[in-house]
């Protein structure tokens, strides 16, 4: 599984601005949400819900907030550099400022148990994610975020 199979280049969003971890959350939830044509309060709930486990900020400026969805038939990305980086509760304390939200099937199967995997290998690289920090813009992003995998 690629990035490019879960995250389109209109899924990537510059400068986003975010008060607190919650209110991101519920922002980009509520985004996701209304390009799958989900219920909005249940997709953020199953997102902060799994946040209630444990941050999904995994380091390096990095967070990876997921949920499993009934309703979802296939992994879905969104992909925001925040404008000024937040506190996630990061495992190395440091703050949060590309965050990439990835629904999943609730029942998945085959190649998208790779998306989670493929998100956080993508955003382990130091050399990608110094292009996804200096992209001027959406298209740019995308291509760093996606790499060789870009349409």
């Amino acid at each position: 599984m690629k990035i490019s199979d879960f995250l389109s280049p209109a899924d990537v969003t510059l400068d986003v601005r975010a008060g607190d971890k919650t209110r991101l959350l519920r922002q980009l939830s509520t985004q996701a949400a209304t390009e799958l044509g989900l219920n909005a309060e249940k997709v953020s709930s199953e997102i902060l819900k799994r946040e209630e486990l444990g941050s999904t900020g995994v380091g390096n400026g990095v967070a990876l907030p997921h949920a499993r969805l009934r309703d979802l038939k296939w992994p879905f990305g969104l992909f925001a550099r925040l404008r000024h980086a937040i506190d996630f509760e990061a495992i190395d304390d440091q703050p949060v400022d590309l965050v990439f939200l990835l629904l999943l099937p609730e029942a998945v199967e085959g190649a998208q148990l790779n998306a989670l995997a493929c998100g956080a290998r993508t955003l382990r690289d130091p050399e990608r994610l110094r292009r996804i920090r200096g992209a001027i813009d959406p298209k740019d992003l995308f291509r760093a975020i996606a790499g060789s995998d870009a349409t």
